[in-house]
């Protein structure tokens, strides 16, 4: 290995900013390796993107995104040794203030793996996202959550409205309201994962567009999302009556394991993307203009919540991750009774 000569110059002071910079640029010899602290950040990303493996489909595509969208604008000409944790945390602010936390977050997250990936190179000293600051957790603009009277009301004028039935959309939001699954998750279900007798309905996957290969369904991100949970009797019948017009003849039901809810025109996958444009045009014309598919979500958790029950039975019933992990041991994520059916009955329409 060659060593590096300092310069110390005449004085103290050329003599410790020569030392500084010699620190700054130290890192592997040219040619040892394929990271060194004059890589630019798009290099590292895709080196780092590449030796990722053992993750969901998608969290791969999230990921990607995240690159696409949020670190290769900002950061892709830019070399390691040029990064500070100034230039991180301004950039993770600004994520937020103008995507949400969860993105700044996630954009975190992908740095931060990045980085750690060129430490381990030598060419950092250390992860400048270890020393950024705290993003806050609570949203910037709160998500609505609709009272039961308002979701009843929703679901009847959705059944009375000719875009939600050419879009086959009655049922299936009024699955979202009945159980607080997200949206890829319902697209995602078959009738082999409800049990009508039991009144439960297994999620355990999410449905994914890929580039290049299409609507796929991908295991769920986290263990958390692979779940049992009861539905309220107003959706099992709303489900026996679907499973009848889907099929006619119950007795061959037994071996069916189509689609709950496929695509409005066909019985392939159904796109979840194209059916939240679907729902945002049928609630506009409905005049309820700031409801999304993630407000049924929200209002299973207020519900919940003023019905008495605890936030890990709400963390339960919609598959969040819990920081504790004696909950996580001793308690069980797929248990079925979290109480939420119960709650959920009164916003029973009379849909069946």
């Amino acid at each position: 290995m060659s060593r590096q000569v300092l310069r110390t110059g005449p004085t103290r002071q050329a003599a410790e900013q020569s030392l500084q910079r010699a620190l700054q640029t130290r890192g592997l010899p040219a040619g040892a390796g394929l990271i060194t602290p004059e890589t630019k950040i798009e290099a590292l990303a895709k080196l780092w993107y590449e030796q990722l493996d053992d993750l969901s489909p998608s969290t791969m595509e999230a990921y990607k995104t995240r690159l696409r969208r949020n670190v290769l604008p900002a950061f892709g000409n830019v070399r390691i040794r040029e990064v500070s944790v100034g230039l991180v945390d301004r950039h993770l602010m600004a994520v937020r203030r103008n995507h949400g936390p969860s993105a700044a977050r996630q954009t975190r997250n992908v740095l931060s793996g990045m980085f750690r990936l060129a430490a381990r190179h030598d060419a950092m000293r250390s992860n400048p996202c270890r020393d950024v600051a705290r993003i806050p957790s609570r949203p910037l603009h709160q998500p609505r959550s609709l009272e039961a009277d308002e979701i009843r009301s929703l679901l009847a004028g959705l059944r009375q409205s000719e875009w939600a039935n050419a879009y086959d959309l009655p049922d299936l939001v009024s699955f979202l309201a009945a159980t607080g699954a997200r949206i890829g998750e319902a697209c995602a279900i078959a009738w082999e994962d409800v049990d009508f007798e039991a009144a439960t309905v297994h999620l355990h996957g999410t449905v994914l567009r890929l580039p290049g290969e299409g609507l796929i369904i991908s295991r769920p991100k986290s263990p958390s999302s692979n779940r049992i949970i009861e539905i309220p009797s107003w959706c099992v019948r709303m489900l026996r009556e679907r499973r009848k017009r889907a099929l006619g003849d119950l007795r061959e039901l037994q071996s069916s394991i189509h689609a709950v809810f496929p695509a409005p025109r066909g019985k392939d996958l159904r796109d979840p993307s194209n059916t939240r444009m679907a729902m945002r045009t049928a609630f506009r014309q409905l005049g309820v203009l700031e409801v999304t598919s993630h407000t049924f979500r929200k209002s299973v958790a207020t519900l919940m919540d003023q019905a008495g029950k605890s936030a890990r039975d709400a963390a339960d019933q919609l598959g969040h991750a819990h920081p504790s992990l004696t909950l996580d041991v001793y308690m069980g994520r797929k248990k079925r009774s979290t109480g939420a059916a119960a709650v959920l009955e009164q916003l029973d329409s009379g849909s069946a």
